[in-house]
């Protein structure tokens, strides 16, 4: 099968399509002929290793995160999946490898697709949606009718974001670019501040919860606009002591990752507030609640460009360059 992947890590953005043996599954998996896949920031950290102290993995590296497809053979233990059935995923952490035409996937990680999806729309959900939903849920423990605020949620994070926070009775305000306005107001945002006209650290306050898209320099002005006891999940500005003791890091990694968040700590503190970080992971039960969501509110994912698998690489460039208005997905 062809499979794209990297030999070593580099800040270039460069691939090799490489021809390779299909995936041999084990008695819990199932095998994967891949329909779609989503390009991510996080492969852009796969390639060059930003990620390696979270997630390390052995080279050549077959990349990519999340995928849609047809299942074509089961483990004998699976359970829950047959030959045929339309699925999607957000790979397991350790056993990355989307952008190829063949992908074995342990049953935990899997879902049906949502039947309002087409394999290129379900290809652009698992990720953002899981990390929405993990933030939400497991981080926050967000409660109804409290305030959520997204800066920077008006592209294929907040297109899933917005609408799980508000089934949760979350009031949500997000800011972006003006051409983000009315898809903002219209999936379920209570609020939208132009980030061009308005700084939303003049204008908010006593808000219950952040989730921070934009990163570290952003940290304090999201910090002042949270009430005390606040809090604050990132998904960029870098993890912290916190996070490592919750992904049971050996010691030494909690001692480093300690220090690396320190002053992000320090900054919650200040304000009574808590920092966290979230690095998402693979969940088929987690997904498939996501899935009932996505087909009863019919939501649709935010897609910017679709490429065929042949210009991953132009994919990828796209996605680095941080101007895609949404998901960018990879067709097979």
């Amino acid at each position: 099968m062809r499979a794209a992947q990297i030999q070593k890590y580099s800040k270039k953005i460069q691939v090799e399509i490489n021809d390779i043996a299909t995936p041999q599954i084990q008695s819990h998996e199932v095998l994967v002929k891949v329909k779609a896949a989503g390009v991510n920031p996080l492969d852009i950290l796969n390639m060059n290793g930003s990620v390696r102290m979270i997630a390390d993995y052995t080279l050549p590296l077959t990349l990519g995160n999340e995928l849609s497809g047809v299942i074509e053979a089961v483990g004998d233990d699976v359970l829950n999946f047959k030959v045929g059935d339309k699925v999607y995923t957000r790979l397991p952490l350790n056993k990355i490898g989307a952008f190829a035409e063949y992908a074995a996937v342990h049953e935990d990680a899997l879902s049906m697709m949502p039947g309002n999806l087409s394999f290129i729309e379900a290809a652009a959900v698992p990720l953002t949606a899981l990390t929405a939903y993990q933030a939400l849920h497991d981080v926050l423990r967000a409660e109804p009718n409290k305030k959520l605020f997204i800066p920077g949620g008006t592209g294929g994070f907040g297109a899933m974001a917005i609408p799980i926070a508000k089934s949760m009775g979350l009031t949500v305000i997000t800011s972006g670019s003006e051409r983000g306005r009315a898809r903002s107001l219209s999936i379920g945002a209570d609020q939208f501040i132009n980030y061009k006209t308005e700084h939303y650290a003049d204008i908010l306050s006593d808000i219950d919860y952040v989730i921070d898209t934009l990163g570290a320099d952003e940290i304090k002005a999201e910090l002042s606009i949270l009430k005390p006891q606040g809090k604050l999940v990132s998904l960029k500005a870098g993890p912290n002591y916190r996070f490592a003791v919750d992904s049971q890091f050996p010691l030494w990694k909690k001692a480093l990752f300690g220090l690396v968040g320190a002053r992000l700590d320090s900054l919650a503190r200040k304000n009574q507030n808590e920092y966290r970080f979230l690095f998402v992971h693979s969940s088929g039960v987690q997904l498939q609640e996501i899935t009932a969501l996505v087909e009863k509110e019919d939501i649709k994912p935010s897609i910017d460009s679709t490429y065929t698998f042949e210009d991953i690489e132009k994919a990828l460039i796209k996605v680095s360059t941080g101007h895609s208005q949404g998901k960018v997905i990879v067709t097979f």
